[in-house]
């Protein structure tokens, strides 16, 4: 399995659980008043947000892709549904 195809898996799982943090744990938490959901899932996505930025880093080393394209991935995992855009378009690259 290449660096890039494991990067794709992690970038799909912090996407998920980003959009699980923001749309599920969060109301959780504040409408019905369960903060727990925030932590173990905020936790989750913080350990997979690092992860994803250790696996960028091995996939830019491997496929040499110039830095203004590892700042575009990066700032993908930054906002709700971009990290499946970039599956998206790396699973075209191959």
């Amino acid at each position: 399995m290449t660096s890039l195809n494991i990067f794709r898996k992690v970038a799909v799982a912090e996407g998920l659980s980003y959009i699980l943090l923001l749309f599920v744990a969060m109301p959780l938490k504040y409408w019905a008043d369960m903060p727990l959901a925030v932590k173990y899932t905020g936790w989750a996505h913080g350990l997979l947000f690092v992860l994803y930025g250790a696996c960028l880093i091995m996939a830019w080393q491997e496929r040499k892709w110039k830095f203004g394209k590892v700042v575009l991935i990066f700032v993908a995992s930054l906002l709700p549904f971009a990290p499946f855009i970039v599956d998206k378009r790396l699973k075209q690259e191959g």
